[in-house]
Protein backbone atom coordinates (compact mmCIF):
# COMPACT_ATOMS: atom_id res chain seq x y z
CA UNK A 1 0.00 0.00 0.00
CA UNK A 2 1.28 3.62 -1.07
CA UNK A 3 1.47 5.84 2.00
CA UNK A 4 0.12 9.30 2.66
CA UNK A 5 2.01 12.58 2.68
CA UNK A 6 0.42 13.82 5.63
CA UNK A 7 0.22 17.42 4.19
CA UNK A 8 -2.08 18.88 6.84
CA UNK A 9 0.91 18.42 9.27
CA UNK A 10 3.74 18.91 7.00
CA UNK A 11 2.61 22.29 5.58
CA UNK A 12 2.44 23.49 9.47
CA UNK A 13 6.04 22.00 10.17
CA UNK A 14 8.08 23.21 7.09
CA UNK A 15 8.21 26.98 8.19
CA UNK A 16 10.18 25.36 11.08
CA UNK A 17 12.64 22.71 9.29
CA UNK A 18 15.67 25.18 9.92
CA UNK A 19 14.33 26.70 12.63
CA UNK A 20 16.52 26.33 16.44
CA UNK A 21 13.21 26.13 18.18
CA UNK A 22 12.27 22.60 18.87
CA UNK A 23 9.87 20.42 17.18
CA UNK A 24 7.49 19.05 19.05
CA UNK A 25 4.86 16.44 17.61
CA UNK A 26 2.60 14.89 20.40
CA UNK A 27 -0.20 12.33 19.68
CA UNK A 28 -1.30 9.18 20.31
CA UNK A 29 0.10 5.92 20.23
CA UNK A 30 0.21 4.51 16.26
CA UNK A 31 -1.32 7.86 15.23
CA UNK A 32 1.50 8.29 12.37
CA UNK A 33 3.74 10.70 14.41
CA UNK A 34 7.05 8.28 12.96
CA UNK A 35 5.64 8.33 9.45
CA UNK A 36 5.55 12.30 9.64
CA UNK A 37 9.01 12.41 11.16
CA UNK A 38 10.59 9.94 8.13
CA UNK A 39 8.43 12.21 5.44
CA UNK A 40 10.18 15.16 6.71
CA UNK A 41 13.52 13.41 6.78
CA UNK A 42 12.88 12.32 2.93
CA UNK A 43 12.14 16.07 2.26
CA UNK A 44 15.69 17.28 3.92
CA UNK A 45 17.36 14.14 1.53
CA UNK A 46 14.96 15.61 -1.39
CA UNK A 47 16.53 19.48 -0.85
CA UNK A 48 19.81 17.93 -0.67
CA UNK A 49 20.85 18.33 3.55
CA UNK A 50 23.86 15.48 3.87
CA UNK A 51 22.60 12.01 4.93
CA UNK A 52 25.59 11.81 7.69
CA UNK A 53 23.72 15.15 8.90
CA UNK A 54 20.33 13.38 9.56
CA UNK A 55 20.44 11.37 12.50
CA UNK A 56 17.01 9.48 13.74
CA UNK A 57 16.61 7.45 16.74
CA UNK A 58 13.53 5.74 17.63
CA UNK A 59 13.68 4.50 21.80
CA UNK A 60 11.17 2.16 21.15
CA UNK A 61 14.03 -0.22 19.34
CA UNK A 62 16.35 -2.32 21.43
CA UNK A 63 19.64 -1.02 20.23
CA UNK A 64 18.81 2.64 22.00
CA UNK A 65 17.97 0.95 24.76
CA UNK A 66 21.34 1.88 26.52
CA UNK A 67 20.68 5.47 25.81
CA UNK A 68 17.80 5.81 28.53
CA UNK A 69 18.92 9.31 30.27
CA UNK A 70 20.05 11.99 29.45
CA UNK A 71 24.07 12.01 29.70
CA UNK A 72 24.33 8.49 27.46
CA UNK A 73 21.87 10.53 24.80
CA UNK A 74 23.70 13.55 24.69
CA UNK A 75 27.34 11.68 24.63
CA UNK A 76 25.79 9.46 21.59
CA UNK A 77 24.76 12.38 19.86
CA UNK A 78 27.71 14.42 20.68
CA UNK A 79 30.29 11.64 18.94
CA UNK A 80 28.24 11.40 15.85
CA UNK A 81 28.36 15.23 14.99
CA UNK A 82 31.71 15.43 13.08
CA UNK A 83 31.79 19.31 11.35
CA UNK A 84 30.23 22.54 11.68
CA UNK A 85 27.53 22.19 9.35
CA UNK A 86 24.04 22.28 10.19
CA UNK A 87 22.32 18.67 11.76
CA UNK A 88 18.72 17.63 11.66
CA UNK A 89 18.28 14.99 14.86
CA UNK A 90 14.50 13.18 15.14
CA UNK A 91 13.85 11.82 18.19
CA UNK A 92 10.92 9.36 18.33
CA UNK A 93 9.37 8.39 21.81
CA UNK A 94 11.89 10.12 23.94
CA UNK A 95 9.99 10.29 26.66
CA UNK A 96 11.28 6.78 27.87
CA UNK A 97 14.96 8.90 28.16
CA UNK A 98 15.10 10.44 31.53
CA UNK A 99 15.49 13.57 31.94
CA UNK A 100 15.55 14.11 28.33
CA UNK A 101 14.57 17.86 28.07
CA UNK A 102 18.39 17.85 29.62
CA UNK A 103 19.91 16.61 26.43
CA UNK A 104 17.71 17.82 24.21
CA UNK A 105 18.61 21.84 25.71
CA UNK A 106 22.60 21.18 26.29
CA UNK A 107 22.06 19.68 22.15
CA UNK A 108 20.36 22.70 21.46
CA UNK A 109 22.98 25.25 22.53
CA UNK A 110 26.29 23.34 21.88
CA UNK A 111 25.75 22.26 18.20
CA UNK A 112 23.87 24.22 15.08
CA UNK A 113 21.28 21.58 14.71
CA UNK A 114 17.57 21.70 14.21
CA UNK A 115 15.70 19.33 16.83
CA UNK A 116 12.45 16.96 15.96
CA UNK A 117 10.97 14.95 18.77
CA UNK A 118 7.64 13.20 18.93
CA UNK A 119 6.12 11.42 21.98
CA UNK A 120 2.57 9.45 23.05
CA UNK A 121 1.69 10.86 26.24
CA UNK A 122 1.49 14.49 28.10
CA UNK A 123 4.84 14.04 29.69
CA UNK A 124 6.02 16.35 26.62
CA UNK A 125 3.22 18.81 27.67
CA UNK A 126 4.23 18.81 31.04
CA UNK A 127 4.69 21.92 33.01
CA UNK A 128 8.56 21.07 33.56
CA UNK A 129 9.30 20.58 30.48
CA UNK A 130 7.53 23.65 29.10
CA UNK A 131 9.53 25.54 31.77
CA UNK A 132 13.12 23.95 30.72
CA UNK A 133 12.25 25.06 26.82
CA UNK A 134 10.47 28.28 27.72
CA UNK A 135 10.19 30.15 24.38
CA UNK A 136 11.82 27.95 22.85
CA UNK A 137 9.86 24.80 21.16
CA UNK A 138 6.68 24.52 18.70
CA UNK A 139 4.03 21.76 19.44
CA UNK A 140 2.09 20.04 16.97
CA UNK A 141 -0.60 17.54 17.96
CA UNK A 142 -0.61 14.74 15.30
CA UNK A 143 -4.46 12.89 15.17
CA UNK A 144 -5.12 9.66 13.52
CA UNK A 145 -6.49 10.64 9.70
CA UNK A 146 -9.15 12.34 8.88
CA UNK A 147 -11.51 11.11 6.72
CA UNK A 148 -10.28 13.51 3.68
CA UNK A 149 -7.32 11.72 4.49
CA UNK A 150 -8.89 8.51 4.37
CA UNK A 151 -10.57 9.33 0.78
CA UNK A 152 -6.79 10.41 -0.07
CA UNK A 153 -5.66 6.97 0.84
CA UNK A 154 -7.74 5.30 -1.06
CA UNK A 155 -7.93 7.22 -4.32
CA UNK A 156 -3.93 7.32 -3.70
CA UNK A 157 -3.94 3.02 -3.91
CA UNK A 158 -6.74 2.74 -6.74
CA UNK A 159 -9.67 2.05 -4.38
CA UNK A 160 -13.43 3.22 -5.00
CA UNK A 161 -14.87 6.10 -2.37
CA UNK A 162 -18.19 5.92 -1.76
CA UNK A 163 -20.88 6.07 0.98
CA UNK A 164 -19.74 2.92 2.27
CA UNK A 165 -16.20 4.59 2.77
CA UNK A 166 -17.36 6.97 5.43
CA UNK A 167 -19.58 4.25 7.39
CA UNK A 168 -15.95 2.24 7.75
CA UNK A 169 -14.57 5.33 8.94
CA UNK A 170 -17.18 5.91 11.60
CA UNK A 171 -16.96 2.56 12.60
CA UNK A 172 -13.39 1.92 12.22
CA UNK A 173 -11.43 4.95 12.60
CA UNK A 174 -8.52 6.67 11.41
CA UNK A 175 -5.30 4.55 13.13
CA UNK A 176 -3.25 5.11 9.97
CA UNK A 177 -1.76 1.32 9.89
CA UNK A 178 -5.42 -0.38 9.99
CA UNK A 179 -5.82 0.59 6.61
CA UNK A 180 -3.79 -2.94 6.03
CA UNK A 181 -6.19 -4.81 7.03
CA UNK A 182 -9.27 -5.88 4.72
CA UNK A 183 -11.42 -8.06 7.31
CA UNK A 184 -13.78 -6.62 9.88
CA UNK A 185 -11.87 -9.29 12.09
CA UNK A 186 -8.32 -8.08 11.57
CA UNK A 187 -9.04 -4.52 11.92
CA UNK A 188 -10.61 -5.55 15.60
CA UNK A 189 -7.78 -7.28 16.85
CA UNK A 190 -5.56 -4.55 15.40
CA UNK A 191 -7.56 -2.16 17.56
CA UNK A 192 -7.39 -3.91 20.55
CA UNK A 193 -4.01 -4.35 20.16
CA UNK A 194 -3.84 -0.90 20.20
CA UNK A 195 -5.78 -0.78 22.87
CA UNK A 196 -4.02 -3.01 24.80
CA UNK A 197 -0.51 -1.04 24.42
CA UNK A 198 -1.40 1.70 25.31
CA UNK A 199 -3.15 0.59 28.60
CA UNK A 200 -0.12 -1.41 29.79
CA UNK A 201 2.67 0.65 28.11
CA UNK A 202 1.76 4.44 27.99
CA UNK A 203 -0.34 4.11 31.63
CA UNK A 204 0.35 0.89 33.66
CA UNK A 205 4.00 0.70 33.17
CA UNK A 206 4.71 4.80 33.71
CA UNK A 207 2.37 4.84 36.90
CA UNK A 208 3.24 1.94 38.21
CA UNK A 209 -0.36 0.86 38.14
CA UNK A 210 -0.91 -1.97 41.23
CA UNK A 211 -4.61 -2.79 40.33
CA UNK A 212 -5.02 -2.93 36.43
CA UNK A 213 -7.81 -4.41 35.97
CA UNK A 214 -9.77 -1.01 37.70
CA UNK A 215 -8.14 0.90 35.30
CA UNK A 216 -9.01 -1.10 32.24
CA UNK A 217 -12.52 -0.24 34.22
CA UNK A 218 -12.30 3.11 33.88
CA UNK A 219 -10.27 3.64 30.67
CA UNK A 220 -13.28 2.25 29.45
CA UNK A 221 -15.80 3.87 31.16
CA UNK A 222 -14.15 7.16 29.71
CA UNK A 223 -14.40 5.71 26.05
CA UNK A 224 -17.59 4.41 26.55
CA UNK A 225 -19.45 7.70 27.03
CA UNK A 226 -17.24 9.61 24.74
CA UNK A 227 -19.58 12.92 24.13
CA UNK A 228 -21.24 12.17 27.48
CA UNK A 229 -20.99 14.41 31.01
CA UNK A 230 -19.12 12.61 33.07
CA UNK A 231 -19.30 12.93 36.82
CA UNK A 232 -16.35 11.19 38.50
CA UNK A 233 -18.74 9.95 41.41
CA UNK A 234 -20.96 8.30 38.48
CA UNK A 235 -17.49 6.12 38.01
CA UNK A 236 -16.95 5.50 41.98
CA UNK A 237 -21.09 4.09 41.85
CA UNK A 238 -20.25 2.35 39.23
CA UNK A 239 -17.02 0.54 40.00
CA UNK A 240 -19.23 -0.04 43.27
CA UNK A 241 -21.71 -2.12 40.98
CA UNK A 242 -19.45 -3.93 39.93
CA UNK A 243 -17.46 -4.86 43.42
CA UNK A 244 -14.54 -3.17 42.63
CA UNK A 245 -14.63 0.27 45.36
CA UNK A 246 -12.66 2.60 44.59
CA UNK A 247 -11.98 5.91 46.53
CA UNK A 248 -12.96 8.78 44.62
CA UNK A 249 -9.27 10.54 44.54
CA UNK A 250 -8.22 7.01 43.13
CA UNK A 251 -10.45 7.58 40.14
CA UNK A 252 -9.35 10.86 39.77
CA UNK A 253 -5.87 9.69 39.52
CA UNK A 254 -6.65 6.92 36.91
CA UNK A 255 -9.07 9.29 35.14
CA UNK A 256 -6.11 12.24 34.81
CA UNK A 257 -3.34 8.73 33.71
CA UNK A 258 -6.02 8.13 30.70
CA UNK A 259 -5.79 11.54 29.53
CA UNK A 260 -2.08 11.47 29.62
CA UNK A 261 -1.88 8.42 27.08
CA UNK A 262 -3.55 10.73 24.80
CA UNK A 263 -6.17 7.57 24.12
CA UNK A 264 -9.07 10.45 25.65
CA UNK A 265 -9.09 14.32 25.49
CA UNK A 266 -10.98 15.91 28.41
CA UNK A 267 -13.20 19.01 27.39
CA UNK A 268 -14.34 21.77 29.57
CA UNK A 269 -18.07 23.01 29.34
CA UNK A 270 -18.36 26.91 29.23
CA UNK A 271 -21.31 29.28 30.60
CA UNK A 272 -21.94 31.38 27.09
CA UNK A 273 -23.92 33.59 29.61
CA UNK A 274 -21.22 33.91 32.66
CA UNK A 275 -18.86 33.99 30.32
CA UNK A 276 -16.47 31.15 32.84
CA UNK A 277 -15.21 27.62 32.79
CA UNK A 278 -17.40 25.21 34.35
CA UNK A 279 -15.13 22.97 36.69
CA UNK A 280 -17.57 21.10 38.09
CA UNK A 281 -18.33 18.34 35.18
CA UNK A 282 -16.47 17.69 31.37
CA UNK A 283 -16.88 15.87 28.81
CA UNK A 284 -14.46 13.25 27.12
CA UNK A 285 -13.91 12.56 23.51
CA UNK A 286 -11.62 9.74 22.37
CA UNK A 287 -9.20 10.29 20.09
CA UNK A 288 -10.66 7.59 17.26
CA UNK A 289 -13.73 6.28 16.43
CA UNK A 290 -12.52 2.95 16.01
CA UNK A 291 -10.96 2.59 19.53
CA UNK A 292 -14.48 3.65 21.02
CA UNK A 293 -15.97 0.82 18.85
CA UNK A 294 -13.53 -1.75 20.16
CA UNK A 295 -14.45 -1.26 23.38
CA UNK A 296 -17.72 0.20 23.71
CA UNK A 297 -20.52 -2.42 24.43
CA UNK A 298 -23.13 0.16 22.31
CA UNK A 299 -20.98 1.86 19.50
CA UNK A 300 -23.68 0.69 17.24
CA UNK A 301 -26.54 1.79 18.63
CA UNK A 302 -26.18 5.93 19.02
CA UNK A 303 -24.17 7.34 15.54
CA UNK A 304 -25.09 10.57 16.66
CA UNK A 305 -22.74 9.77 19.85
CA UNK A 306 -20.15 8.63 16.84
CA UNK A 307 -20.67 11.70 14.03
CA UNK A 308 -19.76 14.01 17.32
CA UNK A 309 -16.91 12.17 17.92
CA UNK A 310 -15.79 12.58 14.48
CA UNK A 311 -16.54 16.35 14.45
CA UNK A 312 -14.47 16.79 17.45
CA UNK A 313 -11.47 14.71 16.32
CA UNK A 314 -11.98 16.93 12.82
CA UNK A 315 -12.05 20.21 15.00
CA UNK A 316 -8.90 19.40 16.67
CA UNK A 317 -6.65 17.80 13.98
CA UNK A 318 -7.46 21.49 12.08
CA UNK A 319 -6.18 23.66 15.06
CA UNK A 320 -9.05 24.64 16.71
CA UNK A 321 -9.40 25.00 20.44
CA UNK A 322 -12.51 23.32 21.64
CA UNK A 323 -14.96 23.81 24.84
CA UNK A 324 -18.78 22.59 24.99
CA UNK A 325 -21.21 25.28 25.89
CA UNK A 326 -24.08 25.88 27.79
CA UNK A 327 -26.77 27.99 27.46
CA UNK A 328 -29.38 28.83 29.93
CA UNK A 329 -32.13 26.64 28.35
CA UNK A 330 -29.62 24.03 26.44
CA UNK A 331 -25.69 22.75 25.46
CA UNK A 332 -23.65 23.78 22.50
CA UNK A 333 -21.96 20.77 21.09
CA UNK A 334 -18.22 23.11 20.37
CA UNK A 335 -17.56 26.32 20.65
CA UNK A 336 -14.59 26.40 18.46
CA UNK A 337 -11.53 29.04 18.38
CA UNK A 338 -8.72 29.78 16.17
CA UNK A 339 -6.39 32.67 15.25
CA UNK A 340 -8.11 34.85 17.41
CA UNK A 341 -11.89 34.11 15.86
CA UNK A 342 -14.93 31.81 17.37
CA UNK A 343 -17.66 30.19 15.93
CA UNK A 344 -20.28 27.75 17.37
CA UNK A 345 -21.00 24.47 16.36
CA UNK A 346 -23.80 21.56 16.33
CA UNK A 347 -23.88 18.10 15.51
CA UNK A 348 -26.58 15.85 14.63
CA UNK A 349 -27.53 12.94 12.58
CA UNK A 350 -30.68 13.94 10.45
CA UNK A 351 -33.12 16.85 10.78
CA UNK A 352 -36.43 15.46 9.22
CA UNK A 353 -38.19 15.92 12.27
CA UNK A 354 -39.09 19.70 13.16
CA UNK A 355 -38.36 18.88 16.87
CA UNK A 356 -34.89 18.23 15.55
CA UNK A 357 -34.24 21.39 13.92
CA UNK A 358 -35.93 23.61 16.44
CA UNK A 359 -33.49 21.97 18.94
CA UNK A 360 -30.62 22.28 17.11
CA UNK A 361 -31.10 25.96 16.02
CA UNK A 362 -32.85 27.23 18.54
CA UNK A 363 -29.71 26.29 20.90
CA UNK A 364 -27.26 28.81 18.60
CA UNK A 365 -30.40 31.35 18.01
CA UNK A 366 -30.50 32.20 22.25
CA UNK A 367 -26.43 33.17 21.62
CA UNK A 368 -26.75 36.81 21.34
CA UNK A 369 -23.50 37.64 19.36
CA UNK A 370 -22.56 37.78 15.85
CA UNK A 371 -19.80 35.15 15.61
CA UNK A 372 -20.56 32.29 13.29
CA UNK A 373 -22.87 29.14 13.92
CA UNK A 374 -23.15 26.05 12.62
CA UNK A 375 -25.23 22.83 11.93
CA UNK A 376 -23.83 19.95 10.88
CA UNK A 377 -25.98 17.10 9.82
CA UNK A 378 -26.38 14.24 7.28
CA UNK A 379 -29.11 16.18 5.37
CA UNK A 380 -28.04 16.90 2.28
CA UNK A 381 -31.01 19.58 2.08
CA UNK A 382 -29.64 22.76 3.34
CA UNK A 383 -31.89 24.08 5.90
CA UNK A 384 -29.91 27.19 7.25
CA UNK A 385 -32.21 29.97 8.85
CA UNK A 386 -31.88 32.56 10.30
CA UNK A 387 -28.16 33.45 10.24
CA UNK A 388 -27.68 29.80 11.29
CA UNK A 389 -25.63 27.88 8.62
CA UNK A 390 -26.67 24.45 7.69
CA UNK A 391 -23.71 22.05 6.20
CA UNK A 392 -23.58 18.20 5.21
CA UNK A 393 -21.31 16.89 7.66
CA UNK A 394 -19.78 15.03 5.60
CA UNK A 395 -18.78 17.31 2.96
CA UNK A 396 -17.59 19.57 5.67
CA UNK A 397 -15.09 17.03 6.77
CA UNK A 398 -14.08 16.75 2.89
CA UNK A 399 -13.47 20.54 3.18
CA UNK A 400 -16.50 21.09 0.08
CA UNK A 401 -18.56 23.49 1.86
CA UNK A 402 -17.46 26.76 -0.16
CA UNK A 403 -19.70 28.78 -1.34
CA UNK A 404 -21.56 28.86 1.71
CA UNK A 405 -20.54 30.88 4.78
CA UNK A 406 -17.00 29.33 5.09
CA UNK A 407 -16.54 27.46 8.12
CA UNK A 408 -12.50 27.57 7.29
CA UNK A 409 -11.98 31.12 7.44
CA UNK A 410 -12.05 31.09 10.69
Amino acid sequence: MEILKREMYLSRIRPFYRSDLIKILVGMRRCGKSTILKQIMQELRDSHVDEEHILYLNFEMIKYRDLQDAVSLERYISDRIGDNGAYFLFFDEIQKVDDFEDAINSLRVSYDCSIFITGSNEKLLSSELKTELTGRYVEFRIQPFTYREVTLLKELNGQQVDEKTFEDYLKWGGLPQRFFFERDMDISTYLSDVYDSIVSKDIMQRFNIKNPEILIRIVDYLIDNSSRLFSVNNVVEYLKVNKMPKSTETVYNYVAYAISSLVVDKVRRFDTKGKKILASTEKYYCTDPGLRNTRSVDSGSDIGVNLELVVYNELVARGYKVVVGITPRSEIDFIVERNGKKAYVQVTYMMGEEKTREREFGSLLTIQDNHPKYVLSMDRFDMSCQGVVHLNLVDWLLGNTKGSQDFESI
